[in-house]
């Protein structure tokens, strides 16, 4: 069970927050301020703590310093999005808008925890620290990516067969890379091969070499790639794609240490490390008979997984900032910031395709930008699937609307409330009372957010809202 400090002055998120935890297994404790947080509880024996960012006194910042190494999650409405990024530089562990539903909560909480006690794990095992270093190349200070350079401080110096697998765009060819730089090979030649990129046909002749006339067209004498890697590192992208016959000669490499090019009688003998790389379920193709079983388990002697990007929290921003750098630099553009429009676009984004398509999105950004000093949201060119405002509500929101009435007029307590649950209860019973702007400061949230959840859950505004709010 995992112990959880709430930290939140409006109780009706702070309550709905604990309840919505309490029901997920979780030890949770609340308070009102940094001052009530730190007076009543010791800091370091949470595993998560969960700060909005605008508290009475100190800001929800203060405790990022103050807890050490627990992970903070800052909580912000869209007004102080600017203030989330720079506490995120501050060291916390990731952000989140409100108002929010309680799958994302949910999410963010299991995934900055998990991340955490793997870190924790990695770090316990080596306590002198020596495998926290980053990575030459590889930018990001996250968990998740800290665990990553641990494990490839460990297998670098060793012989041993590296699986990378991870999603297409995630930087498989840099983790090979760094692996040989760390490794005693680093003198010799890294051979890189995309397996998906050489015809199926010419697939064996370009990994193992042929003899003159071993095939139609084989006018000389050729060698292969894995005799080009002898004494290096032979790293082999998208092994999924090799055919079966290609993954029986690659068997007899890593088995037998020798290779045989087509059409030759003798083999050679060759010393290569292999890396190799996928982002399929190589388990699958097993079963499925397209993947030879005694290859994946010769190949499967230490698997590295890299993350998605979605995954990795605060270095989405991180990297963003460095493409546009060095897009800027490269098109002797003066250096161009991230508007807070832009950044959230970027860190809320599902980055299907990866760093790739962040780095792709943020060249197109930096030589399509007509500003001399920002880009804004609108530049970046990504499906962001943006809500969009509008005054007029359909008759279906309506009715959702006079049913939400009926269930908050009800009653009978539910303590299964989510936080959007709670969200339109507080709306729907206080909006005859209030205006837009009080409403907005109770929930902790800006106009421009209230108004969009609004539409999105079907919650019209009254008419004795709207001359509330026209009198204020």
């Amino acid at each position: 069970m995992s112990k959880i400090l709430i930290v939140e002055d409006e109780v009706i998120i702070r309550t709905a927050l604990r309840k919505l935890l309490t029901r997920n297994k979780h030890d949770v404790k609340e308070a009102g301020s940094v001052s009530e947080a730190t007076s009543k509880n010791k800091l370091d024996t949470f595993d998560l703590i969960i700060s909005d960012l605008r508290l009475p006194g100190a800001p929800g910042t203060d405790l990022i310093q103050l807890a050490g190494d627990v992970p903070v999650l800052i909580m912000t409405s869209y007004a102080s999005l600017r203030s989330a990024v720079d506490s995120m530089r501050m060291g916390a562990v990731d952000y989140i808008a409100k108002p929010f539903d309680h799958d994302e909560m949910l999410a963010a909480v299991k995934r900055v925890i998990g991340k955490s006690a793997s870190l924790a794990a990695a770090v316990s095992k080596n306590a002198t620290g020596e495998y926290d270093k980053e990575i030459e190349g590889m930018i990001g200070t996250s968990p998740v990516m800290k665990e990553l350079y641990s494990k490839i401080h460990k297998v670098a110096p060793t012989n041993a067969t590296v699986l990378v697998n991870g999603e297409t765009g995630t930087g498989k060819e840099l983790v090979a890379n760094a692996i040989h730089r760390e490794s005693p090979r680093r003198e010799k030649s890294i051979i890189s091969v995309n397996c998906a990129a050489i015809p199926e046909t010419l697939i064996e002749a370009e990994l193992f070499g042929h003899e003159k006339g071993a095939f139609t067209g084989a006018a000389t004498m050729r060698e292969g790639l894995v005799a080009a890697a002898d004494g290096g590192t032979l790293f082999l992208d998208e092994i999924g794609e090799l055919p079966l016959e290609a993954q029986a000669r690659l068997l007899r490499v890593l088995q037998e240490g020798e290779v045989r090019p087509i059409g030759a009688v003798e083999s050679k003998k060759v010393d290569v490390r292999l890396i190799a790389a996928t982002h399929r379920d190589l388990g699958r193709l097993v079963r499925e008979k397209k993947f030879r079983e005694d290859l994946y388990f010769r190949i499967n002697v230490v698997q590295l997984k890299l993350p998605p990007l979605r995954e990795r929290g605060k270095d989405i921003l991180a990297l963003a900032e460095t493409f546009v750098k060095r897009y800027c630099a490269e098109t002797r553009r003066a250096p161009l910031s991230l508007t807070p429009e832009a950044i959230q676009a970027i860190t809320t984004y599902s980055w299907p395709g990866n760093i790739r398509e962040l780095e792709n999105a943020m060249q197109r950004s930096v030589i399509l930008c007509e500003n001399e000093t920002e880009i804004d949201h609108t530049q970046l060119s990504i499906d962001l699937d943006l809500v969009k405002v509008d005054d007029d509500y359909p008759e279906e929101a309506k009715e959702n609307a006079t049913k939400a009435n009926k269930q908050a007029s009800s009653n009978e307590p539910n303590e299964d409330l989510s936080l959007e649950d709670y969200f339109q209860r507080f709306v729907l019973e206080h909006q005859d009372s209030m205006s837009e702007t009080e409403l907005a400061k109770k929930l902790g949230v800006s106009r421009k957010c209230l108004w969009e959840r609004r539409q999105r859950l079907g919650i019209p505004r009254t008419k004795s809202n709207q001359s509330a709010s026209t009198a204020k």
